[in-house]
């Protein structure tokens, strides 16, 4: 997805689960660009890219694991590439299951495997126009 997760795209997403009556609960991460101040310097965006067809194969590698590992009845990420400004939304991670624990604890999975094993790549550009490499905690 070029650019931040769009709060349109979420709602029609959450909307698209309502005729889905098997599902009891949906667990939703929402990673947002912080304005991070670095050596003095304010973040004001991150430029996203990635090794998409890598980026790929993780993600569905994590899809499979994940399904494998919870009692899901679907689940969508959706992260950016290009820039994404400072409040702005990159990350979309929805999942749907019976019971809310699972939910809660596929989301924090899938998470996890996300910022460990999918080479999406972030700069951070300061106010001043500098930039860094971003190293994912």
């Amino acid at each position: 997805m070029q650019g931040p997760v769009p709060a349109e795209f979420i709602g029609n997403a959450i909307a698209k689960h309502q005729s889905k009556t098997g599902i009891g609960a949906h667990s939703i991460f929402l990673g947002q660009v912080r304005a991070d101040e670095i050596n003095g310097q304010k973040i004001s965006s991150i430029e996203y890219t990635a090794y998409e067809e890598m980026a790929n194969r993780e993600f569905h590698k994590i899809r499979e694991e994940a399904f494998s590992k919870f009692e899901m009845t679907c689940m969508h990420i959706y992260h950016s590439l290009g820039e994404v400004k400072a409040g702005e939304l990159c990350l979309f991670v929805f999942v749907s299951s019976p019971r809310r624990k699972e939910a809660f604890k596929a989301v924090e999975f899938i998470v996890e495997a996300i910022k460990k094993d999918v080479p999406v790549f972030g700069k951070e550009i300061y106010e001043n126009q500098s930039h860094q490499w971003k190293v994912n905690s």
